[in-house]
């Protein structure tokens, strides 16, 4: 028999919590082996990110209902409980019976047949209540965003260090939200109006973006690969905070270029697009499957002055020195400022963040040895912290007297940079959370 969305949803949900696997992979990997419709592929999709997105709440709540702690619920059935209140409080298209109904199967299914009782009584309560739940009780505000926009106690402590009541609850709340499909126009090829036309043509709704002219926003594409404007090399999929960073360093046409930390690649075609494909950009990874894939994008979009390299960032070459016109940074990081697209990226430990800014910096200050003279060098992260940006910025500046920060500008609203630094936000940019530095070598 095949495999129910709830059933897809269950099974990716336990893999997190069991093993940490990214959802989006692990879901992935079920739907193409189950052979999930696009319908069902669709609802695994929602449920199993909504739950992400609102675990603690999800929790908060079945333990206002449930007569068991939670600590005693046996997990694949508190998964189950999870999913179902998730329906049942944010899915409106799905009726409460059928969300009850389901829960009960699965847990006959996957779980002691026993507390199938437990279950329904549960969601039936919540489904009583659904117009009428308790409030949140907390005893601090930070306690009360927590659980609202179920980001872990520690993270929302952390975030309030450098953000005011307001902007950390506005950034929560982003957070939730799911984020618009942004696709670069490949310029080599085409340009925005032909994009739009042919996407248009398959049946795609998409709008020219408000801050790019060459960027446009995606909605209703399903299957990206099987989509012939994808397949054509017309477009790339990249967030604006990405191709910001890009911009802000200016890669000029003949210049070398290493972007040392290439996977997935989109640094490494938007500066070739800027470049017109004229000059060189070195791709590097620690990883050799991405460099395959990075070789298998510039294929795809006509891009031929690439060339990729499996290097460790960490360790000096001694082939590189001085030898690069810009050598982007885009450093392994948190990632807290992609939560909207990898919820469960919320619940790292703070202990394994605080581990980061040491690596980030060992990095840079390699990296910085590559650049030549007059050259830039581009530091950028997809994460908000200010531990792994700023201060990390800082930290290399106070050691290399050879680099100094220098003023970007970009498009309006955003503007001129004077400080050579900008932290991009999604609930005030609309983009990924991003840190952008432009240095340039004395």
């Amino acid at each position: 028999m095949a495999l129910s969305a709830r059933e897809a949803a269950l099974r990716t949900l336990g893999a997190f919590r069991k093993s940490g696997a990214w959802s989006d992979v692990y879901l992935d990997s079920i739907i193409k082996k189950e052979g999930l419709d696009a319908r069902d592929a669709a609802l695994a999709s929602r449920i199993c990110y909504g739950v992400l997105q609102n675990k603690i709440l999800c929790d908060y709540y079945i333990s206002v209902f449930s007569t068991v702690k939670l600590n005693k619920i046996e997990p694949v059935v508190l998964d189950i409980l999870e999913l179902s209140l998730y329906q049942l409080l944010f899915l409106d298209k799905i009726p409460a019976s059928a969300a009850v109904d389901e829960a009960v199967k699965l847990t006959k299914k996957f779980a002691n047949p026993r507390a199938a009782g437990f279950v329904n009584a549960v969601l039936r309560k919540v489904s009583a209540a659904k117009g009428s739940l308790p409030e949140i009780k907390a005893q601090t505000k930070n306690e009360y965003l927590s659980i609202k926009y179920s980001h872990p106690p520690a993270l929302v402590e952390r975030l309030s260090k450098f953000l005011d009541s307001e902007s950390l609850e506005k950034l929560l709340a982003a957070n939730n939200e799911i984020p618009p499909v942004t696709a670069q126009v490949n310029t080599l090829k085409t340009d925005a109006e032909k994009v739009l036309a042919a996407l248009s043509a398959e049946g795609v709704s998409a709008t020219r973006n408000s801050l790019l002219d060459d960027c446009v926003q995606i909605s209703g594409l399903g299957s990206l690969e099987s989509s012939e404007v994808f397949k054509g090399g017309l477009i790339t999929i990249q967030d604006l905070a990405a191709r910001l960073a890009v911009m802000a360093a200016e890669p000029r046409e003949g210049q070398m270029v290493l972007d040392a930390c290439a996977a997935p690649g989109g640094k490494s075609f938007m500066a070739a697009m800027l470049m017109r494909n004229k000059g060189s950009i070195l791709a590097a990874d620690i990883n050799a499957k991405k460099l395959a894939r990075i070789e298998e994008g510039a294929k795809r979009l006509g891009i031929d002055i690439i060339k990729t390299a499996r290097i460790d960032a960490t360790a000096r070459n001694e082939d590189f020195i001085g030898r690069f016109d810009l050598v982007i940074a885009d450093v392994p990081c948190s990632g807290l400022g992609i939560i909207r697209k990898k919820p469960e990226i919320r619940y790292k430990s703070m202990e394994e963040i605080g581990a980061l800014p040491a690596i980030q910096l060992k990095i840079l200050e390699n990296l910085s040895n590559y650049v030549n003279k007059g050259g830039v060098l581009l530091y950028s992260t997809c994460t908000i912290m200010t531990e792994e940006n700023e201060r990390v910025v800082s930290a290399f500046l106070s050691k290399q007297g050879g680099f100094s920060t220098e003023v970007f500008e970009l498009p309006e609203p955003i503007g001129k940079q004077e400080g050579g630094m900008l932290t991009l936000y999604p609930h005030v940019h609309g983009t990924d959370g991003f840190f952008i530095c432009k240095m340039r070598k004395n």
